[in-house]
Order: C-alpha cells, then sequence, then structure tokens
C-alpha cells in the first residue's frame, strides 16, 4: 500500500521517521547508474550487508516476488547485481504464458526428472531457479574473493537446503538493513 503525505506528518509527531528514497544517505559509496530506479528494498540488503559483514565482499540474494542480486565490495562500493523472476512468478508465467498448464505452488521435489506433467513443472521451477542462484554465486566468486553470501526473502528456508554454495541465510535481513538506515539518516 502507500500512505498520504498527511499521514507521513502525523506519524512524525510520535514517533521517529525517515522516509527511505533514493536520496537516503547510505554508509557506502552507491555507484548504480540510476539511483532514481534503485528499489528502497535493495538499498536496504546492501546496507544490512555493510553493517553485518563490514568492508568486504558481500552478495545479498533477495528470493521474493523476485530474486535480486546486490554485490557491495570490499571497498564498499554498491555495484549493482541482477533481477529475475521469483520461485511463484516462474510458476505463474507457465500457467498464465500458456494454454493448458495448471497453476502450482512451490513444493518438495521427489526427483528432478518428472514424470507427469506437475513434476516436470515443479522441476523447472524449482532446478530452474536453484540452479540460477548457484551459477550467479559461482560468477561472483570467480571475480570477487573471499564473498560471502547472503539469502533473504520469503523463499529462503526453501531455497537454502537445496543450494550447493555455502551461504548465510537470514529471512530478517530486510528488516535489519531499513533499522540500519534509521539510525543512519537521524545523523
Amino acid at each position: 500500500g502507500s500512505i498520504s503525505k498527511d499521514q507521513i506528518k502525523v506519524l512524525a509527531i510520535f514517533s521517529e521517521l525517515h522516509e527511505l528514497s533514493h536520496a537516503s544517505k547510505v554508509p557506502f559509496k552507491n555507484s548504480y547508474a540510476s539511483t532514481q530506479t534503485l528499489g528502497v528494498d535493495r538499498l536496504a540488503l546492501a546496507t544490512a550487508a555493510y553493517y553485518y559483514n563490514p568492508h568486504q565482499n558481500n552478495l545479498v540474494i533477495d528470493a521474493g516476488t523476485c530474486v535480486t542480486y546486490d554485490m557491495i565490495n570490499d571497498f564498499d562500493e554498491y555495484l549493482g547485481g541482477a533481477i529475475s523472476p521469483g520461485l511463484q512468478m516462474r510458476y505463474n508465467a507457465m500457467h498464465y504464458q500458456t494454454s493448458k498448464l495448471p497453476l502450482l505452488e512451490k513444493k518438495e521435489l521427489l526427483d528432478y526428472i518428472g514424470n507427469t506433467t506437475e513434476n516436470c513443472l515443479h522441476s523447472g521451477a524449482v532446478n530452474g531457479i536453484t540452479l540460477e542462484i548457484d551459477g550467479v554465486i559461482d560468477l561472483y566468486k570467480a571475480r570477487f574473493k573471499n564473498l560471502t553470501v547472503i539469502l533473504t526473502g520469503g523463499d529462503t528456508l526453501f531455497l537454502s537446503k537445496r543450494l550447493k554454495n555455502t551461504i548465510f541465510a537470514d529471512s530478517k535481513f530486510l528488516l535489519k538493513g531499513l533499522n540500519y538506515l534509521l539510525e543512519y539518516n537521524k545523523h
């Protein structure tokens, strides 16, 4: 949802308030080319990584509606990353962009080789996103030494046990980043 300017004014009377935007101060150099289009969720995740593992190479993967990859390097510089469809979005696309495939929700795989249409859809969606994430991690590890990988978002628990790469999983990482930004912007 959204909140009106009048509601924001009332909230500011009763609590500490900072409206997060691309213009908010961050504790690192933002090298993103189009800062006005950078999602504030991605800024918050980069901030959480900066405080969790300062002056190190950090890749934050947020597995939610979309999967976002955000890189902050050991020079405290936010570089950007990538955005791809999340797990449920993959299921939705296979259903809504075809005429006969059913709409499914994620479930545990019995085998990576599907022997029914439903099992094939599950295998494609789950293995596709898992292999994508592992592949992206491998690309970043090849370029950035001592990379810390942080997985967060709604599909964290479902995906974390499937990844071959060692990761740090924290489903509340975004909230921590938002709190860090609130504190940082008080000054």
